[in-house]
């Protein structure tokens, strides 16, 4: 199974930090972002993998290269000077992402999740990983039943980023930019949609303060390293 990163995004929310660096290029417990995603990914033997980029991509570029220190084969899917989005993003990297299913990643989350636990493949257009809802999502995005992933019904939990997806969940979109989140919402609806749910550790590093507080639990120093 190959993977994909996301990474092209402005990181609005983010600045000032985020006015020369890229959001995923920013540190925690020493490394960006971007380095912890790569190494969980390739622990799990998932070695093919590909990274938008947009907002200052030459930097992410830069600093991971062809991954090969990683041990992992990156490749870069080049949004130019505006990012497409979630779902944009993906539908652009599809040529990128092999035949079968795919994993995805937002690259401005942190997480102990094991990649080895997503499915090589998937009944339906995706799988999902849900968290338990944090401070600011406290009503959730999706319920999961009996292992299906469902707009209606049921405990609301929060979509943590982490997915397997069917390039066929594209297959009725334009070019452009676009967000992911209606496209699995309706699958969701038509029952094309798995899931489960992860009790570890999960950060949407979103702002700031959530990147100091990440921070802190990690090492105590809530200034960081580096960014």
């Amino acid at each position: 199974m190959r993977a994909m990163i996301l990474a092209a995004g402005r990181g609005q929310r983010m600045r000032p930090l985020t006015d020369h660096t890229p959001k995923p290029l920013l540190e925690v417990a020493g490394k960006p972002l971007l380095a912890h995603h790569l190494e969980a990914l390739v622990r799990a033997g998932i070695t093919e993998i590909v990274i938008n980029t947009a907002w200052l991509g030459a930097q992410i570029v830069e600093a991971i290269g062809d991954g090969g220190r990683f041990g992992a084969s990156v490749q870069y899917s080049d949004e130019g000077d505006s990012a497409l989005e979630t779902g944009g993003g993906i539908r652009k990297a599809l040529p990128l992402l092999g035949e079968g299913p795919f994993a995805v990643v937002n690259g401005d989350v942190w997480t102990d999740f094991p990649f080895e636990r997503l499915p090589g493949d998937i009944d339906g257009l995706a799988h999902l990983v849900l968290v338990d809802n944090p401070g600011h999502n406290r009503n959730g995005d999706f319920a999961l039943v009996d292992g299906r992933v469902s707009v209606e019904g049921g405990e609301r939990h929060t979509f943590s980023g982490i997915g397997v997806y069917r390039a066929a969940l594209l297959a009725d979109t334009e070019p452009g930019a676009f967000p992911l989140a209606p496209l699995l919402r309706d699958a969701a609806r038509r029952g094309l949609v798995s899931g489960e749910l992860y009790a570890g550790r999960w950060d949407d590093v979103g702002t700031p303060q959530r990147l100091k507080a990440l921070r802190t639990a990690l090492t105590g120093d809530g200034a960081g390293h580096g960014q």
